[in-house]
């Protein structure tokens, strides 16, 4: 039963950074069909600008301030990967809209860039965020299970992301906008709605949502330039999988690969464990291959 349990908590919290890494990406590949190779570098935005956070803390604040630094942090983080997203989506992606290729080298381009400035003004070196003593030890639920609130808290905060994106997408006008450019992009320009600011204000709020993951990315170890491209192909993983533009097919395809991976990993080996979770999610594409959810449209093409 202890085994169980620690392995159902293991697979939701792989998953919950999964899908907190991925969210961003499935609003913005569903909507626009840009293939973006610098979103792992919007997570090191966001990492970066936690750390950033802490030392400000400790150098202009109170000591008995630092532990509220975190919540500081998750805001900023947002704030920053979005402007640089909408700057991105304005300065270089507008431009190359049905150019997936030219889009994906771009944007490769534009990572590789933003990895070498951020060792210009950071350094090459990983650096640590330290975790506010209110996320230190945790959740005792056995004498032998102690759920880390690190985990727990990154998952509470997955939950909020998802709830606060579904508001955003299914019960505000911009939303409704939103899903109206997603399924039809020239009907929806023809009735008034412009294209272009959604994509922009959709774009930044992709690239946000990946700057909230690299926040949570820091309660789990250092953090560096290369951050993001560790988690990138999984992040695709799980936007192909659970169907291009579904926040519900995203949801179920983190949660999918999560459990799957930590259950491999437990009988095999870390390496094993995902060329078994991608031998999966080759086979499934094959029977179908639009994903667990499709996203209905009103083009005819």
């Amino acid at each position: 039963m202890d085994m169980f349990i620690l392995q159902a908590f293991n697979g939701l919290s792989v998953s919950s950074i999964l899908l907190l890494i991925a969210l961003g990406l499935a609003v913005t590949f569903g909507l626009m069909n840009v293939i973006n190779m610098a979103h792992g570098e919007m997570i090191m935005i966001g990492a970066y600008a936690t750390f950033v956070t802490q030392n400000l803390f400790i150098s202009y604040m109170p000591a008995s301030w630092f532990n509220t630094y975190f919540l500081v942090a998750l805001p900023v983080s947002f704030l920053i990967a979005a402007a640089v997203g909408w700057l991105l989506e304005v300065l270089l992606i507008r431009h190359l809209y049905g150019r997936p290729l030219d889009s994906l080298l771009a944007t490769w381009g534009v990572g590789m860039i933003l990895q070498q400035l951020a060792r210009t003004i950071f350094g090459a070196p990983n650096v640590g965020v330290t975790s506010p003593s209110w996320l230190n030890g945790g959740f005792a639920v056995t004498d032998s299970i102690v759920l880390p609130y690190t985990r727990l808290f990154i998952i509470l905060l997955v939950v909020v992301v998802l709830l606060l994106m579904y508001i955003y997408i299914y019960k505000t006008a911009q939303g409704r906008r939103m899903r109206a450019v997603m399924q039809n992009r020239n009907m929806a320009g023809c009735l008034g709605i412009s294209t272009r600011q959604v994509d922009g204000l959709t774009f930044a709020i992709g690239s946000g949502i990946a700057g909230i993951a690299g926040c949570a990315l820091t309660l789990l170890g250092p953090i560096g330039p290369s951050l993001g491209t560790y988690y990138i192909v999984d992040a695709f993983m799980v936007v192909v999988l659970g169907g291009v533009g579904k926040l519900v097919g995203t949801v179920a395809g983190a949660l999918g690969i999560g459990v799957f991976n930590t259950l491999f990993e437990t009988y095999t080996s870390a390496s094993i464990g995902k060329v078994l979770v991608f031998a999966c999610i080759v086979a499934f594409l094959q029977w179908k291959p639009r994903g667990l959810v499709a996203l209905r449209s009103r083009s005819l093409d």
